[in-house]
């Protein structure tokens, strides 16, 4: 016979167990209830940016927003955030906002489905709202910034109106209160502020300059004061509404697209969360690669969004838009070779709900960043070669507020690219304090740069560093130094034949001529095809200072190569480099259409090698990337490695190592892969 064993408790054990195993099921069902933790921005990798810039047609809203929809896009993307419309340019808010200008109609609350989904899966939620740029709130008066006819601007607010105190203050403040928004994605901001002629703009500029006759256009006097005047008002606007923000909702996390990037390249000095930007969506791999070299050493967590579509597709009829899987992993590369976000842009329809076969797409480009996500998030570049994208230049030649002309950068970033070398963009305020750190620093057409600055970059030199000044405004700046003279005014536009030992190339640009020091050699000529008997002028010249060196490229070779590409410029770049820095970190051989950025991370040395072959400057779209391989890498460190492995994956990579310096080929590169030393 079975018998059972009953424990019998008295009344009061009964009541006491009861009490305590009621309260452990209450604890244990609000923990459960609690939504999974979300990332901060900072410490995200990987995300979605979805927007329409709602208007006055738009009058179903949410009609097709569901959960489903949401957790479709989690489920196959797996993001760390999503980043949504709720106000666009024509400045209709696409939820229903108790303090904006929302859209005519609404189907539920669109906004708070996005959220209550997000929340409840652990992912960010950022808005994208246009700040700047609203085209409704500029209908009321007072609030558009006027120009210099007199007439309101089209699109811009004034920075003396009331926009920030009566829209965007208030609004943020819901968005971050009411609906419990991670943080906003400003875009519109800096790019798209305008010298504002209001009365209120006058005065306080008369007050604060003292220049009683305002410009009304570049070239007349104190215009460059008048947009540095306006530059500030930015700035402030920036500061005021971060801080009035921040005082009722501290933890909400606010972005000004494009602001402290190469559309505006300066120091940060307003407390943003992170910094962003949308590059070209046409020459998109171009525009990743300075964009993504400013950003990396602003010292603020930042992302890159690439566009999923092509606007240069839409001009051929019948062509699809939609960017291919490999040409958007190959834009994200760039990007993360260089320690950064990534996140891509995908149109919502006009009700907000969005296109659910275009996620398979950013599902695979999800995949591939990923993958290498341990190795290359937050990845910092060894200083190599710097390029000066200088602030003090850039704002001078600027007739816009934030307006961009990047040929000068590009110019000489590219060529260096294109020869497989690793090279970082960098301003004044990077460089200052740490000039000593890199081998070669570039100055690229640099009509202007402050004193001090020239005199830290002489000092540099001098001290056993090595410069390249690229074209003549940048080697007037260094006239002393280099012991020459310049003859007469910068020759206009023309023809004029480059000569290297390689041949003689007609290019076409502007340069001087120069009678050279006794210490200085001179590399090339130039001769103006129009005189083929006139004497020739030295092409590039070497000059040594101190313990350093000076280089000077004597045409607007930037320029020229920005515009047409010319191989004799790059290969005329390249040799002056590699005189200057015969022996940099890491050599690559075997392709020309490689990216090469070397960087450590988690205490490895890495080489990271992205594929730029093919017309990803001039194809709207691209079906494939062609491989390329064998490359062969020379790589020189003091310490025969533990290990040299090829990311992702960690497949190991044989190597040979012989006077302080690693061999390798790689086989084959698909798309981007890394180099891995472990030491």
């Amino acid at each position: 016979m079975n018998r059972t064993s009953v424990l019998v408790l008295s009344p009061a054990v009964t009541s006491a167990a009861t009490r305590w195993l009621l309260a452990t099921c209450v604890f244990a069902s609000a923990f459960a209830a609690q939504p999974p933790p979300r990332l901060r921005r900072a410490d995200s990798f990987l995300g979605i940016h979805f927007d329409f810039h709602a208007g006055p047609d738009c009058k179903e809203v949410g009609k097709n927003t569901t959960r489903a929809m949401v957790d479709r896009i989690i489920d196959l993307v797996h993001p760390d955030y999503l980043q949504i419309d709720c106000k666009g340019h024509p400045g209709y808010s696409s939820y229903p906002t108790k303090v904006g200008n929302p859209v005519p109609g609404f189907v539920g609350d669109p906004l708070r489905v996005w959220r209550d989904a997000t929340a409840a899966r652990g992912v960010g939620l950022f808005m994208h709202y246009s700040g700047v740029f609203d085209m409704h709130a500029i209908k009321t008066p007072g609030w558009a910034a006027i120009d210099a006819n007199g007439k309101p601007n089209a699109r811009a607010t004034s920075f003396w109106g009331p926009y920030a105190e009566q829209l965007l203050i208030p609004q943020l403040r819901e968005l971050a209160g009411a609906y419990g928004v991670d943080g906003v994605w400003t875009d519109g901001e800096c790019w798209a502020s305008v010298p504002d002629y209001s009365e209120p703009a006058l005065e306080a500029f008369r007050k604060a300059t003292g220049i009683t006759t305002v410009p009304r256009k570049a070239g007349e006097p104190h215009w460059y004061e008048f947009l540095e005047f306006h530059r500030e008002a930015f700035r402030n606007y920036l500061r005021h509404y971060i801080a009035e923000v921040k005082k009722t909702n501290p933890s909400f996390q606010i972005c000004s697209n494009w602001a402290y990037t190469d559309h505006m390249p300066e120091a940060v000095n307003a407390p943003v969360d992170f910094l962003s930007g949308d590059y070209s969506p046409d020459d998109s791999v171009n525009s990743a690669r300075i964009a993504g070299r400013y950003l990396a050493r602003q010292g603020v967590p930042w992302d890159l969004m690439a566009w999923s579509f092509s606007r240069k597709a839409t001009t051929a009829p019948g062509q699809n838009t939609q960017k291919t899987a490999v040409q958007l992993q190959r834009e994200a590369a760039v990007v993360l070779a260089l320690g950064g976000g990534f996140q891509a842009y995908f149109k919502q329809k006009r009700d907000g709900s969005i296109t659910d076969d275009q996620m398979p797409v950013m599902a695979d480009v999800a995949k591939f960043c990923r993958e290498r996500q341990a190795v290359c998030h937050h990845s910092e570049a060894v200083p190599q070669i710097a390029v000066l994208f200088s602030t003090d230049d850039n704002y001078h030649r600027a007739n816009g507020l934030f307006s961009r002309n990047l040929s000068r950068v590009r110019g000489a970033l590219l060529p260096l690219l294109e020869s497989q070398q690793s090279v970082e963009v960098l301003g004044e305020h990077h460089l200052t304090g740490r000039l000593g750190q890199y081998p070669v620093i570039v100055v690229p057409e640099c009509d202007t740069l402050a004193p001090k600055f020239c005199d830290q970059l002489a000092a540099y030199a001098r001290d056993g560093g090595h410069l390249l000044l690229i074209g003549p405004g940048s080697v007037k700046l260094f006239e002393r130094e280099l012991g020459l003279t310049t003859k007469g005014d910068v020759r206009p536009a023309a023809a004029f034949q480059l000569t290297q030992p390689s041949g003689a190339t007609e290019l076409t640009g502007r340069w001087h001529d120069v009678t050279l020091g006794a210490k200085t050699r001179v590399v090339g000529q130039l001769r103006a095809t129009k005189s083929p008997d006139s004497p020739s002028q030295p092409a590039a010249s070497i000059t040594a200072i101190g313990r350093g060196t000076i280089a000077a490229v004597h045409f607007t070779a930037a320029q020229i190569y920005a515009k047409d590409h010319p191989a004799a410029v790059r290969e005329l770049l390249l040799a002056l480099t590699r005189e200057l820095f015969p022996r940099p970190l890491t050599e690559v051989s075997g392709s020309p259409d490689v990216d090469v950025v070397t960087a450590r991370n988690h205490g490895k040395l890495l080489v990271h090698l992205v594929n730029t072959s093919g017309g990803h400057a001039t194809e709207p779209i691209l079906d494939a990337v062609t491989p390329l391989g064998p490359l062969a890498i020379t790589i020189r460190v003091p310490k025969k490695p533990a290990r040299v492995t090829i990311e992702p994956g960690s497949r190991s990579l044989p190597f040979t190592y012989r006077d302080g310096e690693i061999k390798v080929t790689l086989p084959r590169l698909e798309i981007y892969d890394i180099v891995a030393v472990t030491p």
